[in-house]
């Protein structure tokens, strides 16, 4: 990675500092911006999270598919875990804290605008970034290019449905239109637009015009990511001033969320004995989120100065320095792991 890349967190934390002195500052401009909307998109966020998700969308190559059959036990560990078991803890923890242990220090309303930005975090699990925590776990990149591929094959049928299921169980209404929307609008057209990049710049297959394409298109990803992390916090700047508590009280259940599906995940891979190169990439797509999503999806759900928004904007927050130390870990356990898996070769 680039030094730029290297130093992810600080980035991250100056881009939130720089959110909260704007948005004290400059109160009106954020307020002014929260109104440009369109069939409830808020158009300045939605530029914001294309402009992230489109570089990501065009680094997965679909014709890694073919190989979805090799090695099986992988994909099918990726797919349980993300889609039948991370949606319901994220959901569960989500409840227990706001709804038993922080129930004296959190009003019901925003306790429900909090559970639903943790839900959204927990169903839309990673896809881009995955290949960042890959490569530092030295885990095998075809195989990660494969889990990506076929995680976002389910998202674009999964997620609206498990969203809108998750949310209601939380008893929070949820406008379909919005919901779909979102999906269509955050993962469809930018998944056909990088499969349409791929294939105009890659017709010969030889992958120079692609990679150069990319290199070139990467530091976009980055800007946008803090662009949108600037915006976010300088629209929730008051209330992180009012109550810097509560990024705390959002933080805590999403930290245990994150390291606990992080063990579920490893554990059952250290029974199937599967490599370390397969089972590192796995827990690490099973513990990060797809959090451009999440924000996204909250903001037109439940608007830009929402408790939902403010959630998944903590999962940005937590989210880089809490995967850079399961990277940690799961390059300390390669030893175990690879012992392990070379005992059933």
């Amino acid at each position: 990675m680039k030094l730029f890349e290297r130093y992810l967190t600080l980035w991250v934390s100056l881009a939130i500092v720089a959110g909260v002195l704007l948005g004290k500052n400059f109160s009106g401009m954020f307020e002014l911006i929260a109104t440009l909307e369109l069939a409830h998109v808020n158009i300045v966020v939605a530029v914001f999270i294309w402009v992230m998700i489109y570089p990501m969308m065009a680094q997965i190559d679909f014709s890694s598919l073919k190989e979805v059959g090799q090695r099986p036990q992988g994909i099918i560990l990726t797919c349980v875990i993300n889609w039948l078991v991370k949606p319901f803890t994220m959901t569960f923890v989500a409840w227990l804290f706001f709804r038993v242990f922080y129930v004296d220090l959190v009003d019901e309303q925003s306790a429900s605008e909090y559970i639903a930005g943790m839900i959204l975090l927990g169903v839309a699990p990673c896809t881009a970034m995955v290949f960042v925590w890959s490569q530092l776990t030295k885990g095998d990149p075809n195989y990660t290019l494969v889990q990506v591929s076929v995680n976002d094959i389910i998202m674009i049928f999964a997620f609206a449905p498990l969203a809108a299921f998750l949310l209601g169980v939380s008893d929070i209404v949820v406008p379909w239109q919005t919901l779909l929307l979102s999906v269509v609008l955050y993962v469809v057209l930018p998944l056909l637009a990088g499969v349409f990049t791929r294939h105009f710049l890659d017709s010969q297959n030889d992958h120079t015009k692609l990679n150069q394409f990319l290199v070139k298109l990467k530091p976009w990803s980055i800007t946008g990511l803090l662009a949108t992390v600037v915006l976010l916090f300088g629209l929730q700047a008051n209330t992180i001033l009012e109550e810097p508590v509560i990024i705390g009280l959002i933080a805590v259940p999403l930290l245990i969320q994150t390291y606990g599906i992080f063990f579920i995940t490893l554990v059952i891979a250290y029974q199937l004995r599967l490599s370390h190169r397969i089972t590192a990439p796995a827990c690490m797509i099973a513990s990060s989120n797809f959090f451009e999503l999440a924000v996204a999806v909250a903001i037109s759900l439940f608007g830009l100065e929402s408790g939902a928004s403010l959630a998944t904007v903590v999962g940005v927050l937590v989210e880089v320095p809490v995967m850079l130390s399961l990277v940690a870990i799961a390059n300390r356990l390669r030893p175990q792991i690879k012992h392990r898996y070379e005992e059933v070769q």
